[in-house]
């Protein structure tokens, strides 16, 4: 027994299609849509279809995952009538952080080694100044001392003033160059 060719059965089975879509979408031009879609994708993937299966089953299937998969995009996005949320938005160049993080690196090499240790230690690591100390063998108000005037020189090294903006790259340089983290 020959089966009809499937891109001929398609064609029948479009008034239940579309019949379907609307009782999904409740709106004739989402309906016609999906079934757009539905129809295309069943075209393009015709050879994963078996024939002698039920074609108007495949093509629901199709229907239905795409209607599905239409309303979990819709929940994830925003509406934004007359672009008044998307005009507001920006992107920084990515250049920026990259040349600014080049700045800090050539500063933070200026920096004498008990410095950069003690940035490190406490800023970039996160360390309290009581344990920077004690890996360094250092008594805690010397280490308090270092990362102050470490902070300090890099500050003028990278011409900042006190109530400047610094947006670099990622959170371990602005602990750097941050003010220090109260205990709790």
């Amino acid at each position: 027994m020959s089966h009809p060719d499937p891109k001929d059965e398609i064609v029948t089975h479009l008034p239940a299609l579309r019949a379907f879509a609307l009782s999904l979408t409740r709106n004739r031009a989402t309906a016609d849509d999906m079934m757009q879609d539905t129809v295309l994708k069943a075209w393009t993937n015709i050879e994963k279809f078996q024939p002698g299966t039920n074609m108007r089953a495949w093509l629901f299937t199709i229907l239905r995952n795409n209607y599905y998969t239409s309303r979990r995009k819709l929940n994830r996005e925003v509406a934004d009538i007359d672009n008044a949320f998307s005009d507001t938005l920006s992107v920084k160049p990515d250049h920026d952080g990259r040349l600014q993080m080049m700045d800090f690196k050539v500063a933070f090499d200026q920096l004498a080694d008990e410095h950069r240790e003690a940035l490190i230690l406490v800023g970039g690591s996160g360390f309290s100044y009581e344990d920077a100390a004690k890996m360094c063998s250092v008594a805690t108000g010397t280490m308090k001392s270092r990362v102050n005037r470490a902070r300090a020189k890099l500050t003028e090294l990278l011409s900042l003033e006190d109530d400047a903006v610094l947006e670099l790259t990622d959170a371990a340089t602005m602990a750097v160059v941050g003010s220090p983290r109260i205990p709790s």
